[in-house]
């Protein structure tokens, strides 16, 4: 349809047809060019390797979760879902059979985990809308000079003084009046629309420490209201989902990782290896090498639980009523676009 047939000819002769699974081993090893410029043993078993994402999902989404009260723990794998938080986020859910989600990636066949089928839904910026916020305000100065002095990131310094601002209420309560859209960038899942902005509504004229900090809050909380719109999308077409396997920079984050269980009222497991990326690029190669029978037996093995957050149940009122005004705000956007666009 897109004037690419020449791929297909010669039976995809061009591209390649030859599928492998991930963890696969490749030809015999490492051939002794590679092997002396690797300083490696000639061939060191090479396994089918993973995009980045794919690997930081099967580095996370297998691990054994027995004794951390866990509601996935008696339920099968596919109940997990794997988010990969860096500047932008993958949100990674297997399933048995093919699901068709719209505004999500996939159905992809063992392109994350051999037999299952992945989709893969995105937010096209998370840690780099957040660094933006903070980095655009006019506080920005004083916080890095205040983080600076205390030895600490800005947003280790940022949540404690999230800390002592909300007085009696929970952290999260204090965006009460402030609601963020955050697609500055456009949005990946679960709408595909590329055209969509990011939107602030509940400003004031102050521009002080407290200001940038509830600023911060509001965008992570954008985020993860983003995680669970997604996460609805998936339910919808037919995926069941119970469970959180965090990953990447942002997990590092604790409120990044509370307000994610908070916000979609669902555990959030993290590993206790935080380069899950890697765990998955060594489970590969632990398959290759025959250390594994197959690539399920390595995540059970090699993914370890580091450490679970549950989510606090007794504000899911306060978010439901964000998360409805988080829908409107991109119903009103698409509205104000028809305004500007029409005759």
């Amino acid at each position: 349809m897109i004037g690419l047939e020449d791929f297909v000819a010669d039976n995809y002769s061009k591209i390649g047809n030859e599928v492998l699974s991930p963890g696969a081993s490749l030809g015999n090893g490492l051939t002794p060019e590679a092997a002396r410029e690797l300083g490696l043993p000639v061939g060191t078993a090479v396994a089918a390797s993973l995009i980045d994402a794919h690997a930081g999902g099967l580095g996370v989404i297998g691990a054994d979760v027995t004794g951390h009260g866990l509601i996935c723990e008696g339920q099968p794998v596919t109940s997990r879902l794997a988010v990969i938080c860096g500047t932008s986020s993958c949100h990674m859910a297997i399933s048995k059979d093919p699901i068709f989600v719209p505004g999500v990636w996939g159905p992809y066949f063992s392109a994350m985990v051999p037999g299952f089928w992945l989709n893969e839904g995105g937010q096209s910026v998370t840690g780099k809308l957040i660094d933006h916020v903070v980095q655009g305000h006019a506080a920005f100065p004083e916080l890095q000079a205040k983080a600076t002095a205390r030895c600490q990131s800005v947003y280790a310094y940022l949540n404690s003084h999230l800390d002592l601002i909300k007085k009696a209420q929970p952290v999260g309560f204090l965006t009460v009046d402030l609601h963020v859209w955050p697609d500055f960038h456009g949005n990946r899942s679960p709408l595909a629309d590329l055209t969509l902005k990011g939107m602030v509504t509940g400003l004031t004229l102050s521009q002080d420490l407290d200001d940038l900090a509830i600023l911060y809050l509001a965008t992570v909380q954008a985020i993860a209201f983003g995680t669970r719109f997604i996460i609805e999308a998936m339910e919808a077409a037919g995926h069941s989902i119970s469970t959180l396997f965090l990953c990447g920079g942002l997990s590092k984050n604790p409120l990044f990782v509370q307000m994610h269980a908070d916000i979609t009222g669902m555990p959030v497991v993290l590993s206790q290896e935080v380069e899950s990326v890697l765990v998955g690029a060594a489970l590969l190669g632990a398959c290759a090498s025959g250390d594994f029978a197959s690539v399920q037996e390595a995540m059970t093995r090699m993914s370890k639980v580091g450490k679970v957050m549950f989510p606090r149940h007794e504000d899911k009122k306060y978010y439901d009523k964000k998360y409805q005004v988080f829908r409107k705000l991109v119903e009103h956007q698409k509205e104000y676009s028809a305004i500007m666009n029409g005759d």
